[in-house]
């Protein structure tokens, strides 16, 4: 058993109360756009003198907005502070799901704003971006006014503390003048709405305080809001936005615009305390939290700070009065000193889990207590659901002011130590473990507490020959950079360590301030099976292994790195097109699958060669050259006839989110299924073939709607299953004899594999992702494997154990066939999925098996 861990009291923590008092009076509108109990209309500010505080910059417009920064910050981040953007407010929506909790309404965030703004010069308000919906994403900044000279030095601070940290640890200027960056995000799951009210009470309090606290705070902070990072469910009352995405499992992925935002924001703020604001675990859950901890972390210099900022936030929100007894809020909880495992810090895919790698020295999930979403929503009276909404409101207000008082309080140390966290980087020093030695005052620490990695000298993308898919490369390439990782291209030939290696290759040195986010990203990671008996998500989800692209990687140099190259920001352009006879396009990338999509599209005749590319004619060449431009795929010369015409794939789909995003990617015709979809009649001419892995029960479809299937499977419809949903319509609809075998259902990460070549995996890499894993034995005649999971070590990165019952773990599945292929007794062509090629669109090296299995089942 774990040893719960005793409470460290600081002078932080007991001179934690609140920063400020709320004031008596609302001077903003907290009615959530509603007066008089009707609707009020779209909420416009003048945009002129009389309207800008004194010393503000002059307000911009919205519009026409990028995915990045709008406004003075997308084009001189040295402009002042403050930065004005008059918001135009979306129309009133009635039906907005915040009303109900007397939160604010989507609609209401924009007049609020504007008014906030000009209740002063702390506050200023940019666009970060537009989410998945179309929303407006609000970044709100609160700081002391600063001229564009002060602006710039404080610019110049930044870089050369992520730049040249050795320098900036002996930078008087930095220790006397730079303001500590601290980074609030809210609402990030939809339905969990209250962090994004009490940020707007905070700005308002910042705004108008006049003591002499609140004037340091400002005058050596910047604090940056993101009033809501997830609008479309905020105003759907959903978790996820409106593609169906969980944004808070997509930070390495960066799949949506929402985390594309907050990605961007972290790279240019480079906050060194961040909070994301969650809901609902009673009592409130403050992490930091239980092992396995990040490998890739400075984790001695992150807990120093995470776990004193947690127990002033305790403090706080037990300051606040609230009781079991009186209102149903028990005790706050701090998972590192309360709870043994279960809550851990490992995937880089939640926000607070991804900030440590951009100079987070201090970041926190925080749960509300009080449950008001799901099922609560729906059937709690609203004067309960308003007191629940209320309480967590307080309580992430608490958090958010202890959290500014720690930052104030120790700004000297916190910045100290994200100027080390890059030193270390840069200098290639080993991590420290932690102990009650290197991580003094914080009790508890225990072996089961150290988490570390020897980082390799460097990763090798290559070129040439050596590269697997020139496409999936580019794409890693610039994965890295947008996550401000430092890669240079060769501009000649060189070796490392007796391997030569082409002009153009790219090199991610190890010894840069950001390594964790290289590391992170490139690393196959390791296997956490031994360590802990339970984890919270994912546990494995290497990009150099998932992605496409051929890494190597440099365990060690002697003497230095010496590669002939340059700085890049972007890959250097693919596509190319031969400029004699018919192509060939390898399908292995989603970008190839897609330029096929396209091209059958327009009525091209393309033909499928014997190992699954694509055979395109001569006469499409011109249409050919947009595409490898626009792709950046290669449609290389071959005198291959092709053999199976390929035909225009419509897919009707009963999929995750994900996997129906992965689709699109690919140029699939997606029509969204389900069995109620089904019974309720469906149209089966509109569809080529019948992907399922969720959302479809066979067994309970009419009759009319099983006959109606059973119809398009004898006419030649396909199917595509995956999961437990594919093998149960596979074993309820009597497709192909072959027995599903199911592995511990939380086992999950990066396998490596062996693929039988031909049309489905042919060309595929050697590893990719399970959740859930299956694999399929008992093959009947004309069943074919196309790909199986490899004997001896299976799992390279994630978290795979037997059952309780000793069954259903790596070495059960070793040997055995991962994905099968063959044809019903009804003549559809069926492909069997046991693994997640499509997983949260994530690993995108593997998306083409699911193409090239949906244009084979087709027929």
């Amino acid at each position: 058993m774990r040893i719960p861990r005793p409470a460290l009291i600081t002078t932080a923590a007991l001179t934690g109360a609140l920063l400020l008092a709320p004031p008596a009076a609302s001077a903003v509108p907290g009615d959530g756009g509603r007066a008089n109990g009707r609707a009020e209309g779209p909420h416009h500010v003048r945009e002129s003198g009389r309207e800008t505080a004194p010393g503000a910059a002059p307000a911009t417009r919205t519009s026409g907005l990028p995915s990045a920064l709008t406004g003075p910050a997308a084009s001189r981040p040295e402009a002042g502070y403050p930065r004005r953007t008059v918001l135009d407010a979306p129309p009133v929506d009635p039906a907005d799901k915040s009303v109900k909790l007397g939160l604010a309404p989507y609609h209401s965030l924009a007049p609020r704003l504007n008014a906030l703004q000009k209740l002063g010069d702390r506050v200023s308000v940019e666009v970060a971006g537009r989410s998945a919906g179309g929303h407006e994403l609000y970044l709100v900044t609160v700081t002391a006014p600063e001229s564009a000279g002060e602006a710039r030095e404080q610019e110049r601070m930044r870089e050369l503390i992520e730049n040249s940290p050795a320098r900036a640890a002996q930078d008087r200027r930095i220790k006397s003048s730079y303001k500590t960056p601290l980074f609030i995000n809210n609402n990030i799951h939809g339905n969990e709405w209250e962090g994004t009210d009490a940020a707007l009470k905070l700005i308002e309090e910042l705004a108008t305080a006049r003591d002499a606290r609140t004037r340091a705070l400002l005058a050596t902070n910047r604090i940056h809001i993101n009033v809501t990072a997830n609008p479309d469910g905020r105003i759907a009352g959903t978790r996820a936005n409106a593609d169906g995405f969980d944004l808070n499992r997509d930070m390495i992925t960066a799949s949506q615009p929402e985390t594309r935002a907050i990605r961007r924001i972290a790279v240019d703020k480079q906050p060194a305390v961040m909070l994301d604001l969650h809901g609902y675990v009673n009592g409130t859950l403050i992490e930091p939290t239980t092992p396995p901890h990040g490998e890739n972390y400075e984790y001695d210099l992150f807990l120093k700070n995470a776990y004193a900022n947690a127990l002033g936030m305790e403090k706080a929100v037990k300051d606040l009065g609230y009781t079991p007894a009186k209102d149903g809020v028990e005790p706050p909880v701090i998972p590192f000193r309360d709870q043994e495992e279960g809550w851990d810090d490992w995937p880089p895919v939640f926000t607070p889990q991804y900030m440590p790698f951009q100079g987070a020295v201090a970041s926190h999930t925080v749960e509300f207590p009080m449950t008001v979403n799901n099922r609560s929503y729906d059937t709690l009276p609203v004067e309960e659901l308003r007191r629940r909404a209320a309480i967590n409101t307080d309580i992430a207000g608490a958090v958010m002011r202890a959290t500014l008082t720690y930052t104030l309080d120790h700004r000297t140390s916190v910045i100290a130590d994200q100027i080390e966290t890059f030193r270390r980087g840069a200098a290639g020093e080993a991590q420290r473990p932690v102990s009650e030695e290197t991580v003094p005052g914080v009790p508890g620490i225990g072996p089961e507490d150290v988490y570390t990695t020897d980082f390799p000298r460097a990763f090798v993308i290559p070129a040439g020959s050596g590269q697997r898919s020139a496409t999936a490369a580019a794409r890693l390439v610039d994965h890295l950079t947008a996550n401000d990782v430092r890669v240079e291209r060769a501009t000649s030939g060189f070796r490392v360590n007796g391997r030569a290696y082409q002009a153009g290759s790219y090199v991610v040195d190890l010894h840069q301030p950001k390594r964790g986010i290289a590391n992170v990203i490139l690393g196959e990671g390791r296997d956490i099976s031994a360590d802990v008996s339970t984890m919270y998500d994912i546990s494995g989800w290497s990009l150099g292994l998932l992605w496409g692209a051929s890494v190597d990687t440099v365990r060690t140099v002697a003497g230095e790195l010496r590669v002939p190259g340059r700085p890049v920001t972007a890959a250097s352009p693919t596509g190319s097109v031969a400029r004699h006879g018919d192509l060939r396009l390898r399908l292995d990338d989603p970008k190839e699958l897609l330029a096929l999509n396209s091209l059958l599209a327009q009525g091209v005749k393309v033909r499928r060669a014997a190992d699954g590319a694509a055979i395109v004619p001569s006469s499409a060449r011109r249409l050919a050259t947009v595409l490898a431009e626009r792709h950046g795929v290669v449609f290389a010369a071959t005198k291959e006839r092709g053999t199976t015409v390929l035909h225009r794939t419509r897919v009707a789909a009963s999929v995750t989110a994900g996997e129906q995003a992965a689709l699109r990617e690919m140029g699939f015709e997606v029509v969204p299924v389900s069995t109620a979809i089904l019974n309720a009649g469906f149209d089966w001419s509109s569809a080529d073939v019948l992907y399922v892995s969720t959302g479809f029960q066979y067994g309970t479809l009419t009759p009319a709607a099983r006959t109606a299937l059973d119809g398009f499977l004898a006419g030649g419809g396909g199917v595509v299953g995956l999961g437990s949903g594919g093998t149960a319509l596979n074993s309820a609809a009597g497709l192909l004899p072959v027995t599903a075998v199911a592995g511990n259902g939380d086992a999950n990460g990066v396998v490596r594999v062996a693929n039988a070549g031909g049309a489905i995996t042919g060309g595929a890499p050697a590893h990719t992702f399970v959740y859930g894993p299956r694999w399929f034995t008992a093959l009947g005649a004309g069943v074919r494997t196309e790909q199986s999971y490899r004997t001896g070590k299976l799992l390279v990165s994630g978290h795979w154990r037997a059952n309780e019952s000793g069954a259903g773990g790596p070495a059960d599945a070793a040997g055995r066939a991962s994905v099968v292929s063959g044809t019903s007794a009804s003549g559809a062509e069926v492909v069997l999925f046991g693994t997640e090629p499509l997983f949260r669109d994530h690993p995108k090296g593997v998306f083409a098996q699911v193409g090239r299995a949906l244009l084979g089942a087709a027929g």
